[in-house]
Formats: structure tokens, sequence, C-alpha cells
């Protein structure tokens, strides 16, 4: 009987033991499975988060470009707001502008201003009224050799080549300094007007190893004194233009040698840009100067 039980346990053990093997292997291969499942899990999480940053990128580039399309909008409008356009050969300007116009106007002698027919002629008005009150031309006395007038928006500005050059030279003489340090002054005073600097010579005619013509010669004395304003007094080079006229448009026949010498000049022609004139006129502080 004893050597009967001895066999059955140990057929009972064998059996037992291989149900675990099986279960083991089975478990072993599901725990694979599901490792494998993990990783392939662990690499989409990756590839979502790569692919969500780059996403996140481009949304955050849109915004910026959405905020900055937001931001030039309020510029323009700003812009437009104070602009002067032209449509066909007539002027229209905002509602901001003329109401800036309008403050202008109401200072204005009104028998001037019974004179003016449309827009323009109200334009130059409170142009030339804001222009005569900034600027300062006292110190820039008027004589055979200094010119000024006056006519509507423009200011003109004549001097005689002899206080600037010497003859047929464009190097300015250091004692024009004075006179074009108190140009200076004048054209900084009035930072809505651009300045076009002429030269402007006689008809005889000139030919060297420094210049070609009469052209060659006024522009390059126009340049010297852009140039001088710009380096050493400060005036914006935006608002300077050297323009060279040569002996094209005189003031006097040069039959004479004093019509000569009157010819020969340099203009400074202080001009008002309409623009500037307006965005100064939206500050406080420049309608409480008109």
């Amino acid at each position: 009987m004893k050597t009967l039980i001895i066999p059955v346990t140990i057929f009972a053990l064998l059996a037992t033991s291989c149900v675990s093997k099986k279960k083991y292997i089975a478990l072993e291969s599901q725990f694979t499975n599901v490792k494998g499942n993990l990783q392939k899990t662990i690499l989409e999480k990756d590839n979502l988060v790569a692919k969500f940053a780059t996403i996140e990128r481009r949304v955050n580039k849109y915004n910026q470009k959405i905020n900055s399309l937001k931001s030039d909008n309020v510029t323009l409008q700003k812009e437009n707001d104070l602009k002067l356009d032209m449509v066909g050969n007539i002027a229209v300007i905002s509602k901001n502008t003329r109401v800036l116009l309008n403050k202008t106007l109401a200072k204005v002698d009104p028998s001037k201003l019974a004179k003016a027919k449309n827009l323009k002629d109200s334009l130059n008005l409170a142009v030339a009224y804001n222009l005569k009150k900034s600027i300062d031309i006292s110190d820039l006395e008027s004589s055979d050799d200094v010119d000024i007038n006056i006519e509507q928006t423009v200011v003109m500005i004549s001097v005689s080549d002899k206080l600037l050059f010497n003859t047929a030279s464009y190097q300015v003489k250091k004692g024009a300094y004075k006179l074009i340090a108190k140009l200076a002054t004048v054209i900084k005073s009035e930072p809505s007007m651009d300045v076009m600097i002429e030269g402007h010579t006689d008809s005889r005619s000139i030919s060297n190893a420094d210049v070609q013509d009469n052209w060659d010669l006024s522009v390059k004395r126009a340049t010297s004194i852009v140039r001088l304003l710009e380096t050493k007094y400060k005036v914006a080079g935006n608002r300077l233009i050297a323009s060279g006229r040569g002996s094209s448009v005189p003031l006097v026949d040069n039959l004479t040698r004093e019509n000569r010498r009157k010819n020969r000049r340099t203009r400074i022609v202080i001009l008002p840009n309409l623009d500037k004139f307006f965005a100064l006129l939206s500050d406080d502080g420049a309608l409480e100067k008109l």
C-alpha cells in the first residue's frame, strides 16, 4: 500500500509542476506583449508630444502675426486719420484732419480766410500761419546779398555766392559758417518743413579739373551746403534736398557784370511737408503753439 502511494504522489507533483510552467510561459508571453505595447505607446506618445510642440509653435507664430497685424492696423488707422489724399485733382482730407485744420483756420485773419476759395487755399493758409508762427527769420538780415521772401507756404532765402564760395569753387567759405548756422536754426525751428538747397550760376561757361560745367558746379555747391547742414549743424538728412539749376533759372539777363552777380546765388527753399504738418498738429503741444 505504501509502495502505491509514493508513485501517485510523485505523479501529482509532476502534474502540478507542468501546469505552473504553462501558466508561467503564458504569463511571460503576456508580459512580453504588454511590454511591447507599452513601448509602442511610449513611442506614439513621444510622436504626439513632438507634433503638439510643432502645432503649438505654429499657433504662437500665427498669434504673433495676428498681434502684429493688429498693431499695424492701429498704426495705419492713426496715419489714415491724419492723411491727405488726392482723388483725381481734388484734395480729400480725413475727418480728424478737417478738425485740426479748422482749429488753425479759426486763428487766421478773417480777411485772408475770406479769400480762400477751395480746400487747397485753406491748406495754404493753415500751413502759412503755422510757418510764420514757428520760423524766426529776424536774425537773417535782408540785404543785397541775402534776400528773403515768403510766398504763401514757401520761404525762399537767396544768398549771393560771394558770401558762400570763392569764384568757380564749391568749398564753403569758413566766414559763411555763421550765416549757415542761422539758416540751420531757422530750418530746425519748424520740423514740418522740408528744405531744398538750389545752386544757381551765371551763363558764363566753366570747365576745370574739379568742375565740368555750370550744372556740375551748381550741384556741388548745393551738396556742400546740404552736407554742412547735416554734419555740422545736425539738420536731419531726410529733410534736405540738394538741387543744381546751373544757369537755367536766371533772375535777370546775363548781359552785364552786375546782373551776372545777381544770378550767381544759392537759394534755400523751405517747403511744407503736409504729412508732417498735420502729424504735428495732432499733438496737443503743437496745437497750443498755433
